[in-house]
């Protein structure tokens, strides 16, 4: 069996979900060891819920791949990693096509998008839609996390520099107090919430203040627990629990797991939070 099909072979593949999700995790393992082959991890940290997905165990499936640099590099450019990232799936006998996004405003993030050529995949994905990978590098990163060392066994064993569980659970709960979806909800974001908690992770409470201060959505230098809670629950007060469970019921195997949603529940995850300060 060839080492494409053995990824493969441990994803539930008698759906179209659970095809295209499988395939794009396994595209995300082999982008992170070309990665890796590049010496990319000397310079970022993995982060997001993918990383949360691969590493960490969380029951869910993911689409983008996040990075942070551990210094920040307003020049830095994501170019110089491609070559490594394409041979990696060359060796696999996959073609691949990378392209820069394009951006009109200048930002502290560096995007690209990782796409499967669809007639080389089609024996992986049984003829199924071209799956892509958006990855992005955060060249300007809130500092003051921690980061460890994962091991990853496919395609090949290899370590990806990964944030530590607190966090990156301030990561998400920075991005689910202050994503702008407008209109939309990220169910995924409160599934992970969910996640973090039953878990027991510590939040730590430093790191989030960090991100909020950048973002701009906190001016002062210090949050204290009862003001992170109080926003937390003004947040739940608003959350659209329907439109939540829709976004992220693809993502997971049983939605049975989201029948006990509800604004009162995620109130009383909210009171369960364990801070820490780094």
């Amino acid at each position: 069996m060839s080492v494409l099909g053995q990824m493969l072979e441990k994803y539930d593949t008698t759906t179209v979900e659970g095809r295209v999700n499988g395939l794009r995790e396994v595209m995300q393992e082999v982008a992170l060891a070309g990665l890796y082959r590049g010496g990319f991890f000397d310079r970022a940290a993995f982060y997001g819920g993918t990383c949360l997905r691969i590493f960490y165990g969380l029951p869910r499936f993911s689409e983008d791949l996040d990075f942070s640099l551990l210094t920040s590099d307003a020049d830095f450019s994501l170019e110089p990693y491609f070559r490594a990232v394409m041979a990696e799936f060359l060796s696999l006998g996959l073609d691949v096509e990378i392209s820069s996004k394009k951006k009109t405003v200048r930002t502290g993030i560096e995007s690209a998008f990782l796409k499967s050529d669809t007639r080389l995949f089609s024996l992986a994905v049984h003829g199924e839609k071209t799956v892509k990978i958006k990855f992005e590098v955060d060249t300007l990163p809130p500092l003051g996390f921690s980061t460890e060392e994962k091991l990853l066994l496919e395609p090949f064993s290899f370590y990806v520099k990964c944030f530590g569980l607190p966090d990156l659970f301030a990561g998400k709960m920075h991005a689910l107090l202050f994503r702008n979806w407008k209109t939309r909800v990220k169910g995924r974001d409160w599934y992970d919430f969910e996640w973090y908690v039953r878990k027991g992770v510590q939040l730590n409470l430093s790191h989030f203040v960090s991100r909020a201060q950048q973002s701009g959505h906190l001016m002062e230098s210090q949050l204290s627990e009862q003001d992170f809670r109080r926003q937390l629950n003004e947040r739940i007060d608003s959350l659209d629990v329907t439109l939540a469970k829709s976004d992220v019921s693809r993502f997971v195997g049983n939605a049975d797991v989201l029948k006990i949603w509800s604004r009162e529940y995620f109130h009383q995850l909210a009171e369960r939070i364990i801070m820490s300060r780094g």
